[in-house]
């Protein structure tokens, strides 16, 4: 898989539905252990959900974990220093793949990021070691890779046209396991482990929306295998915009979007 260049701006195009499910994950995370906890976000992307951490706990010390210069950027200066609670939100580039908590975290939460991060389940352990006794892992991922978005993107990128230059470089079809397999991992080191799927149906308006969706997120690793090639790019995004049209029609009210997600948290024992 390629390691992508994100576009802040692009990704922000629909913010909205795309923070509704960080909201829905909060909503399950228990009290934390201390009265100012320290939370960490892996992958906070602009920051700009990371920011309804702080409003969840204003006390907090809330740091956001990007590798991404352009998302950490958009992040910095939109909403980095003190939070009217007492607490701080400050960012640092760090890789999922290899970070750990340099103090003890009440929390660790990750939002739409682990899907990006081969191996991910085997950061676990790591983690939930860096968590206080009673302290939470949470985090949700999109769990749509067999959704026509990705496997009509799949087939193009599969087609003779197309194979050597995007053979590899998107997700891969393993890239997130099944919900038993996480809670079975979580519950195996020792925590109280709740798993879940959820289904939105977002309703996108405006010109091509499921592309413009697709651009912010899961399309970026072939946008960014094609992009010394613009014509070829232009290219592959009119084929793929075709099929989308076809599988997603639109309707008077705008375009039906299903976007099946997974939630876990994950409580450590005392």
């Amino acid at each position: 898989m390629t390691t992508p260049f994100w576009d802040p701006g692009q990704y922000l195009r629909h913010a909205g539905h795309r923070a509704r499910p960080f909201t829905d994950l909060l909503a399950r995370v228990p009290d934390l252990p201390t009265p100012a906890p320290r939370i960490a976000d892996l992958g906070c992307g602009p920051g700009n959900v990371t920011v309804l951490l702080t409003q969840r706990w204003p006390t907090a010390h809330v740091t956001g974990y990007d590798n991404s210069p352009e998302m950490l950027d958009a992040a910095h200066t939109g909403h980095e220093g003190p939070t009217p609670g007492g607490g701080r939100l400050d960012f640092a580039r760090a890789d999922a793949r290899t970070w750990t908590p340099e103090e003890p975290c009440d929390l660790i939460v990750s939002n739409a990021t682990l899907q990006w991060v081969p191996g991910h389940a085997e950061r676990f352990g790591d983690w939930i070691t860096g968590l206080r006794p009673g302290g939470a892992l949470a985090f949700q991922i999109p769990d749509n890779v067999d959704a026509p978005l990705h496997a009509l993107m799949r087939e193009l990128a599969g087609t003779p046209r197309w194979k050597a230059r995007l053979a590899g470089v998107l997700r891969r079809t393993d890239s997130v396991h099944t919900p038993g397999a996480y809670l079975d991992r979580l519950a195996r080191l020792g925590c109280a482990a709740d798993v879940w799927q959820t289904t939105y149906f977002h309703v996108l308006t405006g010109e091509d929306p499921v592309l413009e969706w697709v651009k912010g997120t899961g399309l970026r690793p072939a946008l960014t295998a094609l992009a010394d090639d613009p014509e070829a790019r232009d290219a592959f995004l009119g084929e793929y915009r075709d099929l989308l049209r076809r599988a997603y029609p639109s309707a008077p009210y705008g375009t039906v979007l299903p976007f099946r997600r997974l939630f876990a948290v994950a409580v450590k024992g005392a």
